[in-house]
């Protein structure tokens, strides 16, 4: 093609340096052309870095939005700021590739959705884990019946001591909660999309505040301070489907379990089964025997044309740029990300209230 798609980066922080900004520079078809972050040098850093000759940068998103050559935008900011930022995005006339999770709460992610169907714009989150070769192997398995009809699963998302201490994480404020919006929402996002199914009926959860406390604790990026400790540290979460599957959820960033992992699932179903726990296995009942495979992701079996990387955040990237120029639908739906919303909404809200949280729909 000849003009290349002009994309704009809103936060320029931690998720827009490790994860969009270099999978973006990737892409022939687009161009980097303008960066905003509240911190001038960040933004700054990243036009030098990844930016167009004489790139845009600002500290007001508004002011980027005054730009109409400016097709797309990204949206990497704290979870409190996604609904507004992507909302005034998308009325602005630009596509709109919002970091995880969709909102702090299911009616800002119901705002953004609404936008996004106002407009006629293009609107995806940011779930690079369905774009993993086990996802997509799994995802396919799904697809074509082997497990049956999957009617249990686990959402896995849990750390034993990995507290992100930088940033806002910590923030309730800013955040909307800790393990369970952050890491949780991966981990139920490629549940859910597993199964094809976004109809809960009902959800009981519980969040702790429990090694949170703790004073100069052991953890993967230094001692935490318990006072700015303002988010859960686990949160555990039983759905109920409408077609009467159950899912059970859980996530943490401290506990004290050898059971870690994150970003997975593991499903049950009428045919088999699978896991992926120590890389992805499929298990079964064949002959009237009990079997389980591991499915080898090996450098011999990579699905990817040489030279073509096959990093999720990458193939994430090319996967959204090409829907927009192709007119496409996006793998990761609105719809299907506020679900996911309205689920991790219901597991701290029945945290709060001890009681099951109902869906009227």
């Amino acid at each position: 093609m000849d003009k290349k798609l002009r994309v704009g980066i809103i936060g320029c922080g931690g998720i827009a340096n490790g994860k969009h900004m270099p999978s973006l520079a990737k892409i022939a078809e687009i161009e980097m052309v303008a960066f905003c972050d509240i911190i001038i040098e960040k933004a700054e850093i990243a036009a030098k870095e990844y930016g167009s000759m004489g790139a845009n940068v600002c500290t007001d998103y508004k002011e980027l939005l005054k730009d109409d050559t400016i097709d797309v935008v990204h949206v990497c900011t704290p979870n409190r700021s996604h609904s507004s930022i992507t909302v005034d995005v998308l009325e602005a006339g630009k596509h709109v590739m919002c970091e995880k999770p969709m909102a702090k709460t299911s009616a800002q992610a119901r705002e953004m959705l609404d936008a996004a169907k106002r407009t006629g714009k293009k609107l995806t989150i940011g779930y690079q884990n369905r774009f993993r070769a086990d996802s997509i192997y799994l995802k396919t398995t799904c697809e074509n019946g082997s497990l049956g009809d999957i009617y249990f699963a686990k959402a896995h998302a849990i750390r034993r001591r990995a507290v992100p201490t930088w940033g806002v994480f910590l923030n309730e404020f800013e955040q909307g909660g800790g393990p369970l919006i952050d890491i949780g929402t991966h981990a139920l996002d490629l549940t859910l999309w597993m199964l094809d199914n976004y109809k809960p009926k009902y959800v009981v959860g519980n969040i702790y505040h429990k090694l949170s406390k703790k004073e100069n604790a052991a953890n993967a990026w230094g001692p935490w301070d318990p006072s700015k400790f303002t988010v859960e540290d686990s949160a555990f979460g039983f759905i109920t489907m409408e077609n009467g599957a159950t899912i059970i959820i859980e996530s943490s960033w401290a506990l004290n379990s050898l059971e870690i992992g994150e970003a997975q699932t593991s499903l049950c179903g009428t045919e088999g089964g699978a896991d992926m726990k120590d890389g992805l296995k499929i298990n079964g009942e064949n002959l009237g025997r009990l079997y389980e495979t591991k499915v080898d992701f090996g450098s011999n079996g990579v699905a990817f044309n040489e030279g073509v990387s096959e990093d999720p955040a990458d193939v994430e990237a090319r996967s959204w740029i090409d829907c927009i120029l192709n007119d496409t639908e996006p793998i990761v739906k609105p719809e299907q990300a506020l679900v996911v919303t309205e689920i991790l909404e219901a597991i701290y809200e029945s945290s709060k209230t001890g009681e099951p949280v109902y869906f009227n729909k």
